[in-house]
């Protein structure tokens, strides 16, 4: 039986705004955030039916998430990729699937890049590698971990599953944004995994890994690299449209010091105000075209070609590259004192600045994909598209 889709209030978007100074202190998310969003329901969204979860269509995930932004982006990301990771563990096979969703969902960070080297074991690998960028991670519940994995001379990358208790936490996570998402490195030594615990990452890419013929249902046939891409970029998106928010409402408070002219009376103030709403509107208006084409392929039982995820990693690198940049302009005109540590526009644009450099949003590599598939040019077939 499918559970009810859960939804986002706005009292809980409120309390991640209350506790975004905190979480920046913490340099990880507070407790009470945790509990809160354990109790929400909000990781069930993408969990399948058959462990008690929503199996909401995977487009879902995306106005939730980018709202939590409007309050923390650090909190926005952190928690959307709970979720997310949760759809991802459902793409294991059955048996991993049994084990780790158990008790329902868990909190499960997933440093993707293949640091790690599995090398074959009786029943499974051993693995060892380090981590870096584990979002999340000083609540985890299991983690998921790109790895090399295969003797040596048959290598292929794969992802790999396994509880949290068998990794240790290095506390390197000292940033000037997003600090709240606690994302530390991960080691782990020389530990074994049972061989059902892995799949291979061009399936993940594909949307042709297990779990989309075990639950029958188009929110696993979702490609990984769109799906993660778009997923990310919402809080960026979000923050942006909360900034655009502030900066309106500061546009009709503030008076400009030694002039005493209230800068609502200032044409080019109003124009600022005016060129991000349309901005805003114009990627919102490009998310909807990139999800609905996906969500239209996968919902015929149909793979999705490489020209469209590439297409789909490029939209998404563009609505974080716009988003910062509308940031940017906006707080060029707020003034000086847009940057005391107190006011929640000076944490935005730390927080987005970090955001732009995730791999997946590399502004000049994922153009150049989308271009390149799209001419038919030689691309490599582990690329992150």
């Amino acid at each position: 039986m499918t559970a009810t889709v859960p939804t986002l209030t706005d009292e809980f978007i409120d309390r991640l705004a209350e506790r975004a100074a905190e979480g920046e202190r913490l340099r990880r998310l507070p407790d009470a955030t945790i509990a809160e969003f354990r109790a929400s329901g909000l990781a069930n969204l993408l969990l399948p039916a058959r462990f008690g979860g929503a199996q909401a269509d995977f487009p879902a995930i995306l106005d939730p998430v980018r709202r939590m932004a409007y309050g923390c982006a650090s909190s926005a990301w952190t928690l959307g990729f709970y979720i997310l990771h949760n759809w991802m563990l459902a793409l294991f096979n059955e048996q991993a699937q049994d084990e780790v969703f158990a008790s329902g969902p868990v909190l499960c960070p997933a440093p993707l890049a293949p640091t790690g080297r599995a090398i074959p074991a009786d029943g499974g690998m051993r693995l060892t590698g380090r981590w870096s960028w584990a979002t999340g991670v000083m609540d985890a519940d299991w983690i998921l971990v790109g790895a090399l994995c295969g003797p040596d001379d048959a290598i292929y990358p794969a992802l790999v599953l396994l509880p949290a208790s068998d990794i240790r936490i290095e506390d390197v996570w000292h940033t000037s944004g997003m600090r709240a998402t606690g994302s530390n490195d991960v080691v782990v030594d020389d530990v074994f995994v049972p061989a059902h615990r892995q799949v291979a990452v061009l399936d993940i890419y594909g949307g042709t890994a297990p779990g989309a013929a075990l639950h029958d249902a188009s929110t696993y046939r979702w490609p990984m690299v769109p799906a993660l891409a778009l997923l990310a970029a919402m809080p960026a998106l979000g923050s942006a449209e909360r900034v655009a928010d502030l900066f309106a409402k500061r546009l009709g408070e503030r008076v400009l010091a030694y002039s005493g002219t209230a800068q609502k009376d200032q044409p080019m103030a109003r124009m600022r105000l005016a060129d991000a709403r349309v901005r805003l509107r114009a990627l919102t208006g490009l998310l909807d075209d990139t999800v609905g084409q996906i969500q239209a392929i996968v919902a015929a039982g149909d793979e999705v070609a490489r020209p469209v995820r590439g297409n789909a990693r490029a939209a998404a690198a563009h609505i974080v590259h716009e988003s910062r940049a509308v940031i940017a302009d906006l707080l060029e005109a707020s003034g000086a004192s847009a940057h005391f540590v107190d006011n929640p526009l000076q944490r935005f644009k730390r927080d987005i600045d970090i955001i732009s450099g995730h791999v997946v949003f590399d502004y000049d590599v994922s153009r150049e994909l989308a271009g390149a598939l799209e001419i038919g040019a030689k691309v490599s077939p582990i690329a992150m598209v």
